[in-house]
């Protein structure tokens, strides 16, 4: 067991994780990311944290967007969800309406970002790539 990340070929990170994480990232929430802590080995998991005051510099804090490809989609935020009902000629506007739209639509982000999950992430400590596995649905 090591504290130098260099060690470290492979990450595990919860579905149920890496999506929280997500949303409060895109949310403008708490500083949330994935964490991984020493001993550091080959095998390791990521897990959820949200960032409060200083990290010590063994920690490893990588963000949820590094899991995720470039072309992954975007948080629906309330107002894109808003426009997109207004914009639908089978609906009406309105706030109950848009309440459960909005619901919709952030189920579904959520039951699509992890197709998008990358096969490698890199060490923000030292620049290198690991594997990574992603556990759950």
């Amino acid at each position: 067991m090591s504290t130098d990340p260099s060690a470290i070929r492979s990450l595990a990170v919860s579905a149920e994780d890496l999506l929280a994480a997500a949303e409060a990232s895109a949310r403008d929430g708490p500083n949330a990311v994935l964490r991984v802590t020493p001993p550091y080995s080959g095998r390791m998991r990521a897990r959820l944290h949200v960032v409060q005051g200083d990290a010590d510099d063994e920690t490893l804090h990588v963000p949820p967007a590094s899991f995720l490809r470039e072309d992954a989609p975007p948080y629906p935020t309330p107002d894109q969800t808003a426009d997109e009902l207004r914009d639908r000629d089978d609906e009406t506007y309105g706030v109950a309406r848009h309440r459960e739209y909005h619901e919709r639509r952030v189920a579904e982000w959520r039951e699509t970002l992890p197709d998008y999950v990358v096969e490698t992430v890199t060490i923000p400590a030292d620049g290198h790539e690991v594997r990574i596995s992603l556990l759950g649905p």
